[in-house]
């Protein structure tokens, strides 16, 4: 069973959604047992870092997510869950869970695109992942494949950790982590067939996991 952590962040409901179509078993919670009991925990999340921050010490739940992945569980960053596991967030100048060596920054507006015209921010709409580093997670997905992003800032982790880059302005990293520790800018659970066989390959390396326990 995979967890969706429910930190009052946004996208957990479009999470199930996904993970339910393809009959992966799931619950969306915030206790600590249940995180515990599963096989792999998803981070989601979508508005703003200081608050996400907000909602995450509330209740200490930002050391309940940290305590589970010091203890390796298999977790899933994405979005906002993917900018917060870095040290720290220009948005709201906020102090992240500092997992991940490293910060988020806002895209510039003044920064030109493949046709040398200045990028929007929001950046939003689909784009490619050029990939750094083999994955897990990218297991059967077309090299070309595109994602869906939303976003006005972007991480930027310490070069050990960079796993994939997008394209926009300059070159971002859009996927980062470890093996088991994995965040992504983009949203699998919109990203049609590429994001759905993504939230697959997670739920397999989970299950894989558990079983070698």
């Amino acid at each position: 069973m995979l967890a969706i952590f429910d930190y009052k962040a946004g996208n957990q409901t479009s999470v199930r959604r996904a993970l339910t179509h393809l009959g992966i078993p799931n619950e969306i919670t915030n206790d600590p047992e249940i995180l515990n009991s599963a096989s792999g925990i998803i981070f989601p999340g979508v508005g703003a870092a200081g608050q996400a921050m907000e909602e995450l010490h509330s209740g200490g739940l930002d050391e309940v997510i940290k305590g589970l992945i010091w203890q390796k569980k298999p977790v899933l960053g994405i979005c906002v869950g993917c900018q917060i596991l870095l040290d720290y967030s220009e948005e709201n100048d906020t102090k992240a869970l500092e997992v991940i060596p490293g910060e988020c920054r806002l895209f510039n507006p003044s920064w030109m695109d493949y046709e040398d015209n200045t990028i929007r921010v929001p950046h939003m709409g689909w784009n490619q992942v050029e990939m750094v580093k083999e994955c897990e997670l990218f297991t059967g997905i077309d090299p070309d494949a595109d994602f869906y992003f939303v976003h006005s800032y972007f991480p930027h982790p310490d070069k050990e950790f960079i796993i994939g880059t997008t394209r926009y302005g300059i070159d971002f990293c859009s996927v980062h982590g470890r093996q088991g520790l994995w965040a992504v800018q983009f949203h699998p659970e919109k990203s049609g067939r590429p994001g759905l066989q993504m939230l697959k390959n997670f739920y397999n390396y989970c299950e894989e996991a558990a079983n070698a326990e």
